[in-house]
C-alpha cells in the first residue's frame, strides 16, 4: 500500500488498518513458525505497510499538537 493512498484515509481508518496490519504480521509469523506459510517476502511488505501507517498517524498527533 502507498503511502499517498493512506493519506486520504481518516484517524479512525488508519487506526482500523493498523490494527488489521498488526493481526496480518501476527498469523503471518505464525504459519512460517508452523512452516505453513508459502511466500515469506509478505512479512517484511506487512512490516514496512504497518510502519507507514504507524508513521501517519504520529504525524496526525504531531500536528494536531502543534494547532
Amino acid at each position: 500500500m502507498k503511502a499517498k493512498e493512506l493519506r486520504d484515509l481518516t484517524k479512525e481508518e488508519l487506526l482500523e488498518k493498523e490494527r488489521e496490519l498488526a493481526q496480518e504480521l501476527f498469523s503471518l509469523r505464525f504459519q512460517k513458525a508452523t512452516g505453513q506459510l508459502g511466500n515469506t517476502a509478505m512479512i517484511p511488505k506487512t512490516r514496512k505497510d504497518l510502519a507507514r501507517v504507524k508513521t501517519l498517524l504520529r504525524e496526525m498527533e504531531i500536528s494536531e499538537a502543534g494547532r
